[in-house]
């Protein structure tokens, strides 16, 4: 029985922390590098059709050259509204549009940007380290719970937190290595 616990314990504790990295994949996805790449408009969200959708369901977004992005809209009607919306968000973009698509050209970023961007950066990773820890954290409380209830003993309870420690340091990790990447990719390798 308190193998099974165990096991449930585990596979839940590697899912939230999953869960983790995959938000921070996402995040610094928006997080843009001076190359157009459609992945920064995940942030948008247009008011179309009575509700917010996001950008990529009410468009279709291409890279026709490393320096902008096109966003043809399914109903033309919503010309307007897209290039508000890109506006809004807080990219730094400036849309226009030719009564067919809308163009975003991707400014070429300053080194006081990119040290910016990159501050944001270490902050969003910090952020998926302590909600990893907070993971870990709520794994160790129910080790000990289960210790105490007698449902484990003492040695399953030290080997549960030595598993769960590993499996924290294994995401921490995952958090640096993407941070590291997403540096290199704003600073150049600096």
């Amino acid at each position: 029985m308190d193998a099974i616990d165990l096991k449930a314990l585990y596979a839940d504790l590697k899912k939230r922390m999953e869960q983790v990295i995959d938000h921070l994949r996402r995040d610094l996805a928006g997080v843009r590098t001076g190359r157009a790449t459609i992945n920064i408009l995940d942030p948008v969200h247009v008011d179309a059709y009575g509700s917010r959708m996001p950008l990529n369901q009410v468009a279709t977004l291409s890279v026709p050259d490393p320096m902008t992005i096109l966003a043809q809209p399914f109903d033309p009607s919503l010309l307007g509204t897209i290039e508000k919306a890109i506006r809004a968000s807080d990219l730094g973009l400036n849309p226009t549009n030719d009564g067919r698509v809308v163009r975003i050209p991707i400014p070429s970023l300053t080194e006081e940007r990119r040290r910016e961007l990159s501050r944001h950066v270490h902050k969003l990773a910090e952020e998926a380290r302590n909600a990893i820890r907070l993971v870990r954290r709520d794994a160790n409380e129910k080790l000990k719970k289960l210790q105490k209830d007698k449902l484990v003993s003492e040695d399953d309870e030290r080997k549960g937190l030595d598993e769960v420690q590993r499996l924290t340091d294994a995401h921490i990790r995952a958090v640096d290595e993407l941070q590291k990447k997403k540096d290199v990719e704003l600073l150049g390798g600096k």
